[in-house]
Formats: C-alpha cells, sequence, structure tokens
C-alpha cells in the first residue's frame, strides 16, 4: 500500500543522525475515549502532578461554591479559602467538626462532593495501582548491525539482552527489513520482508544473546550493498516478546537501525570466555565490533 513518503529532519544530536516526522492527514483524532491511553503514556511526574492538579481543582470549584451559597458553621460569610479548606474536609472524610453545614442546601453540595469525591477517589487509585502493577521491560539491543562471514556465509548479527537481573522466558524473535521502492507507475512503496534467523526462539533471555541471519539466497539481504541500502533508504528492525519470571507480564522490545547503523565486515565481539575455571560474561563489549577477515564474494563497503 503507498504512503505518505515521510519528512526528513535533522534530529540535533552530537552524530547528526537523521529522524523522521510524520505528518498524518486524515486520520482519525484522538478524544476522550482516548484519556486512559494518554495518561498511561504520561510519565510518572505528569501522571502524579495530574491527579494532584484534578483534587485541586475539584476543591477549588466546591470551595467556591460553599462560599458563594454559604451555609456553613464557622466559615466566614464568602471566604473562598474557608470553604476551600471544608471542601478538603469533605472529600477527604476527614471531618474535624470545626466546620459543617447547616442548611439544606449545603448538605445537598456536601452530598454532592462526596459522591465526587468517592469516584474520583477510586478513579485515581485504579490509575496509579495500573501504573505501578505495569512491567516495563530493559531489553537492550547492540548500538550497530554487523554483518560478517561465519562459516563462510554472510551472517547478519545482532546483540540483544535483557538489563535487569532476572529472565524472561519463552523469548520470541523478529527480524525485518524495510526498504523503499518505486513501482513501473511511479509510485512509492515501503516493502517489509521478514528475515529468517538461525533460532527464532529462546528458552531463556538474561544479559546477552546472539540473533544470526544468514544471507543466502532466500534471503531479503541477498545481493545487497551499502549503497544499496542507503539508496532505499533501508531500516532494520528486531522485536522480541516473553514472559516476565517475576510478575508473569508480558514483556516486550522492539529496535530499529537504519542503513547507516549496518556495518560490513565487522562482527560482534565475543562477551563469553573462560578465565581460571570460570564462565565470564563481560557486557562492557556488548556493543564492541571487530574487523573480520574478507572471503571471496563478500560485499565489503
Amino acid at each position: 500500500m503507498a504512503r505518505q513518503q515521510p519528512q526528513r529532519r535533522l534530529s540535533g544530536s552530537s552524530d547528526n543522525r537523521l529522524s523522521y516526522e510524520f505528518r498524518v492527514v486524515g486520520g482519525t483524532p484522538s478524544d476522550w475515549h482516548d484519556l486512559y491511553h494518554w495518561y498511561l503514556r504520561l510519565p510518572w511526574w505528569a501522571a502524579l502532578g495530574l491527579i494532584l492538579l484534578v483534587y485541586l481543582a475539584l476543591n477549588a470549584v466546591f470551595g467556591a461554591l460553599y462560599a458563594e451559597l454559604g451555609g456553613i458553621q464557622n466559615a466566614q460569610p464568602g471566604s473562598f479559602a474557608d470553604g476551600f479548606f471544608f471542601s478538603v474536609q469533605t472529600m477527604g472524610t476527614i471531618g474535624y467538626g470545626a466546620m459543617y453545614p447547616t442548611t439544606r442546601l449545603a448538605n445537598v453540595l456536601v452530598t454532592a462532593e462526596s459522591v465526587v469525591g468517592l469516584l474520583v477517589t477510586a478513579l485515581a487509585t485504579g490509575m496509579v495501582f495500573v501504573r505501578f502493577s505495569r512491567i516495563r521491560g530493559r531489553v537492550v539491543f547492540s548500538q550497530k548491525v554487523a554483518i560478517a562471514p561465519m562459516d563462510g556465509v554472510p551472517t547478519v548479527q545482532i546483540r540483544v539482552g535483557n538489563a535487569r537481573s532476572n529472565r524472561i522466558y519463552d523469548v520470541d524473535l523478529r527480524l525485518s527489513l524495510t526498504r523503499t521502492f518505486r513501482t513501473a507507475e511511479g509510485v512509492t512503496i515501503y516493502r517489509t520482508e521478514e528475515c529468517k534467523l538461525v533460532r527464532d526462539r529462546a528458552p531463556t533471555l538474561m544479559q546477552s544473546w546472539m540473533l544470526l541471519h544468514k544471507i543466502d539466497a532466500s534471503s531479503p539481504f541477498h545481493g545487497l550493498t551499502p549503497e544499496a541500502l542507503k539508496s532505499t533508504d533501508a531500516e532494520v528492525t528486531c522485536s522480541l516478546t516473553g514472559t516476565d519470571d517475576i510478575s508473569l507480564q508480558a514483556i516486550h522490545g522492539r529496535y530499529t537501525w537504519e542503513h547507516f547503523d549496518v556495518v560490513w565486515g565487522q562482527r560482534l565481539a565475543d562477551v563469553l570466555s573462560e578465565q581460571d575455571g570460570a564462565v565470564v560474561l563481560d557486557l562492557t563489549r556488548f556493543h564492541t565490533l571487530e574487523p573480520t577477515t574478507p572471503t571471496e564474494g563478500f560485499p565489503y563497503p
């Protein structure tokens, strides 16, 4: 399916990496049905600040009503401060007894605020609980995609790991290559092709796991060169799903490399070694690349 060509702009980072700015035309606008998902995407400080802001705003509204309507014993007539503090005591079910409603209208307003306070407390408790109970995976991907000979066959190498000390069980791994093509009719399309992995399932993911894709005749990388990847704005995407062994919740991870992140003729350095009879996992070499010896037919840049 044809898509609008995205506009490119420099991200402003120190390495001048290119990023994409997508503009959606004619999409379905967000409405109040999406407020819950919007809230879950907020950072913690914004989520807690929003709850506090709503709480203060509701008390300000009821405080202004109490000050306007009166009927609160020991509250100064027309005092917003007294009305606000009485509202806080009512919504928080504190009830010091120094101020209390004395008229029917004031009691009706107290009843309405009690109902609103009950609903707001329930919603706030639920939203905070959801954010606390959600488990976000700390999946780490190698900074570069390495393409180097392995057993005489050009092989795509990507390292993935779990930044936490626990395990992720039953991991499913996916690798794809996306390129820009122009059809004979002059339409620009974005074609995504799956890359078959040597092993697309891992029983356990801890600190390090190597993904391998053999570049054979059936591979989307077959016959490609660095120039070909650049000319088609190629992107390599890796995704994984698994189960956190502590919370038993689903864990997701995804990373995309652009064409200039694909390194030819280098391999990811080994992170496992034996020292004094012990197996050592050196995570300082997680992103390290090592040059390889060229082999016949390998497409070095």
